[in-house]
């Protein structure tokens, strides 16, 4: 109702309904990303491939530039470009050879690579390093990757990760999708609700950035 109401306001104003209709789409868009942020940023990944470019650039004037050269496989990760992702990480191992985000980046290359021996004990070795490394992500992403078919696996990956007792909503959001994936109704409605008890609390700040996270978890709950 808000939305016809928004499109008739802007094709009085403007007297075209298509000019209204795209008019209506950026504010609509706006909005989102001001206030909520469940539409993906149509600046990012132009800011991404800028700086890929830039650091493109920088490994060409610096070779030995370590820091660029991982910088640049995670943005390659970020764009699943995981095969050349591989190509800069697998050289940098005897330098972050004690770095537990090193071997998890390495990780999810194998693993979205489809090498998932390689895969598993990258992750593993990331979190022998640092059990907490990215706020236990590596954990929600082997249970979600032994979801199918290996739920004992799957279900001990998920007690790891809360174990670490994670304050993300987009943590707990994905932790509810596992276990709704394993048929896990019980374990998957309180994930829900303790990621929306968590948002509730969190300082406004830290509020923008979890919010399309707590509106995805809202979903959940709305739609069991």
């Amino acid at each position: 109702m808000l939305k016809f109401s928004l499109f008739v306001f802007l094709f009085w104003l403007i007297g075209n309904p298509f000019v209204a209709i795209l008019v209506m789409l950026i504010l609509l868009y706006l909005l989102d990303r001001r206030f909520v942020g469940l539409t993906p940023s149509v600046f990012k990944p132009l800011k991404r491939m800028s700086r890929i470019k830039k650091l493109r650039q920088q490994i060409n004037f610096s070779p030995n530039d370590v820091s660029s050269k991982h910088e640049l496989a995670r943005l390659l990760i970020e764009r699943k470009k995981y095969s050349e992702a591989l190509h800069w990480l697998v050289p940098l191992q005897p330098v972050f050879e004690d770095s537990a985000e090193y071997w998890d980046d390495l990780g999810i290359c194998y693993l979205n690579g489809g090498d998932e021996e390689k895969g598993v004990a990258s992750t593993l070795h990331a979190l022998e390093l640092n059990p907490r490394v990215k706020y236990g992500a590596p954990y929600l992403r082997l249970a979600a990757h032994f979801a199918n078919g290996r739920t004992d696996q799957a279900l001990a990956y998920l007690q790891a990760f809360q174990e670490i007792n994670s304050s993300s909503c987009e943590a707990f959001d994905q932790q509810a999708s596992i276990y709704k994936q394993l048929g896990n109704a019980q374990e998957a409605r309180r994930s829900t609700e303790e990621g929306l008890r968590i948002y509730s609390m969190l300082p406004r700040y830290k509020k923008r950035q979890e919010r399309k996270w707590a509106v995805r978890l809202l979903f959940k709950k709305l739609l069991k």
